[in-house]
């Protein structure tokens, strides 16, 4: 009879979670997969079933209100049809929908102007998507203001790293009362590969550029890596996970590929580049590497993008592959930093750490619940 009890007892409080994703590329495709796949554990071990009733690429969507399967992918080239953001909040809204995370697994800049309109009709949202993160300032503490009024969630950890927890850490050490005094790393796991490479190898700074395309590090964000701009965006999230109110702007960027590496039409000149960085290369000191960091100093109040020359022998100068690294150096550590070090990212990582993000948020929407019953 105690056993009947309590089969019921954990029947009812199953928490139904409705998944409206936003980008099935590599990584928004991969997690649908891996939830559709680990339905069963997901009820056994949290008690949480998953749904995915809309999915979309960036120009149209499938709705189906009981949630998509195994079939997804034929039923979205069938079914999908054009849609807005306002389509997704009526459908949500006509169905009755509860528990809604929305999951942005896009880098668009369009999506992340409807976030506000998506918390205040009853989402939370899960992102990979940088963007929200740098806003300006304002449009930034208007979504946070709009999320503490509204009640509802957002995790991106993902959008600074595969699911490492770095913002986490961060978070931990700042509402701890914690001073951290500087915060530094290398980023970028395309940019690691091209300087762990052209560090160790006796190669030419161009062909190393060459093969990094070639494996495909760089297809997605080639420009966005090259001028830095990944690299700050990440700084700049970070910086402002410790409530300072930096803007882009503010980031002293200094791309390791110049105006005077360019022809004129702006292609590659092999010739310049190779010459500047063996200069670079073999006019360090002794025993050190060639690194592309970013660089919060903390109590000078500066940001910095840069190359800089590193001791082999550190954290920084030992990365191999397309490691990334962070350092954050603190009041209680001193000048030894707590170093987070994360292997290359893959589709499926990506997709583990957004899942940790989405069972992070169905727990919040649990214990809110349990404290309205």
């Amino acid at each position: 009879m105690t056993y009947m009890v309590f089969k019921k007892i954990e029947i009812m409080s199953k928490l139904k979670i409705n998944i409206i994703l936003f980008g099935i590329g590599n990584i928004g495709s991969t997690l649908i997969n891996q939830i559709v796949e680990s339905q069963e554990f997901f009820l056994e071990s949290k008690n949480v079933d998953f749904h995915f009733p809309i999915i979309t690429n960036s120009t149209v969507a499938f709705f189906e209100k009981e949630g998509v399967g195994y079939a997804w992918e034929t039923n979205f080239r069938q079914l999908a049809v054009p849609f807005k953001v306002e389509d997704i909040v009526e459908f949500a809204q006509e169905n009755e929908f509860e528990n809604l995370i929305a999951v942005d697994a896009t880098a668009s800049d369009e999506l992340v102007k409807h976030y506000n309109t998506l918390i205040k009709n009853g989402f939370n949202i899960v992102a990979v998507n940088k963007k929200a993160n740098t806003l300006p300032i304002n449009l930034y503490k208007e979504l946070r203001a709009d999320l503490k009024k509204y009640d509802k969630e957002f995790l991106y950890e993902t959008s600074v790293e595969t699911g490492i927890p770095v913002l986490q850490t961060l978070r931990d050490l700042y509402y701890s009362g914690e001073k951290i005094t500087k915060i530094r790393g290398v980023f970028s796991e395309n940019l690691s590969y091209v300087f762990n490479r052209f560090s160790a190898e006796d190669v030419s700074f161009s062909s190393v550029l060459k093969d990094a395309s070639l494996l495909g590090l760089m297809k997605s964000n080639f420009k966005e890596d090259l001028s830095g701009n990944d690299t700050a965006r990440k700084l700049l999230i970070l910086a402002r996970e410790i409530g300072k109110d930096f803007e882009l702007s503010d980031i002293k960027n200094k791309p390791f590929i110049t105006a005077e590496h360019l022809e004129k039409n702006g292609v590659l000149n092999k010739d310049a580049v190779d010459k500047s960085f063996k200069i670079a290369k073999i006019t360090q000191a002794e025993n050190h590497v060639l690194r592309y960091v970013g660089e919060f100093d903390v109590e000078k109040g500066t940001l910095e993008v840069k190359l800089i020359s590193e001791p082999a022998d550190s954290p920084i100068g030992q990365l191999k592959g397309s490691d990334t690294i962070f350092e954050i150096f603190t009041k209680s550590y001193a000048n030894v930093p707590i170093v987070i070090q994360s292997a290359p990212a893959c589709k499926q990582a990506i997709s583990r750490g957004i899942i940790t993000d989405i069972l992070k948020v169905a727990e919040r929407i649990r214990n809110k619940e349990t404290v309205l019953s």
